[in-house]
């Protein structure tokens, strides 16, 4: 029961109950402390070996990743502050680990998973920074990962204009969007940024005929009828077939042809 009451506490303060259940989505909800609290508790409710290294890479998605031994006091010094959360694996002589989030200053720090997980205010600040280039100034490998995880539309306009009543800058704020300003001269260039809704994968399963999950088909009371009409082109099918071959003579394909290979009619 009290086993019970201390996954039930953590779970009400992190969102994830046991440090197995961390996966791909929630890693990027904990905080280093959270994570290492998670792992500790775990491994005195017992032996986790075997899912240890699937575990780290996972972290790894979010989190530095190192291994430092503890009795090198250089090595102690540096990973036992506070920037740094630390938890040992489940055998001693592994040594011990220290994680800390990965810090996200430059648009080239952005992957396919982090960029799911920052604001478009973070992002526009990180596109701010990259020289002050404008949209076109990204690479489109970058760009690929940027829009990934958010709708981006530009737009450029005289300075004077763009933040004219009922303009494009103002409609797109009303639709949800954050907006980065570039000046270009005499113009500026807008950058529009809204994070994308997630994405449910749909599966699609055949209405006529399904497998059992041992690869045998359905039972004749389980199997699902065919519609009648599926029935009748088959029938078609095959009538056509025999009308095709019953009709068929070897003197209706023989053509008169010269030694050239051209119709008799033609050769003159």
């Amino acid at each position: 029961m009290d086993t019970e009451n201390k996954r039930e506490e953590r779970r009400s303060s992190f969102q994830v109950e046991s440090i197995l259940d961390l996966n791909s989505n929630n890693v990027w909800s904990l905080n280093e402390f959270e994570i290492a609290e998670l792992w500790e508790a775990e491994k005195k409710e017992g032996d986790f070996t075997q899912s240890e290294e699937k575990l780290l890479n996972t972290i790894r998605l979010a989190f530095e990743v190192v291994h430092y031994d503890e009795s090198d006091k250089r090595e102690k010094a540096r990973y036992e502050n506070s920037s740094w959360a630390h938890f040992s694996h489940n055998h001693a002589e592994r040594g011990t680990v220290a994680i800390r989030r990965k810090n996200i200053c430059r648009i080239t720090d952005l992957s396919y998973e982090n960029v799911r997980h920052i604001t478009a205010a973070t992002l526009l600040e990180l596109i701010d920074r990259n020289f002050g280039g404008g949209w076109n100034s990204i690479s489109l490998q970058i760009r690929d990962i940027i829009e990934s995880g958010f709708d981006i539309s530009t737009t450029q306009l005289p300075a004077s204009r763009i933040h004219a009543p009922g303009g494009t800058l103002e409609k797109k704020v009303e639709q949800g969007y954050e907006v980065l300003e570039i000046q270009k001269g005499m113009w500026v260039e807008a950058i529009f940024a809204k994070k994308k809704d997630p994405v449910e994968k749909l599966r699609f399963e055949s209405p006529f005929y399904k497998m059992e999950s041992d690869g045998d088909g359905l039972s004749d009371e389980d199997a699902v009828d065919l519609p009648d009409d599926v029935d009748d082109e088959n029938d078609e099918d095959e009538n056509d077939e025999e009308s095709f071959f019953s009709n068929y003579s070897e003197e209706a394909a023989v053509k008169a042809e010269d030694e050239e290979g051209f119709p008799i009619e033609d050769a003159d």
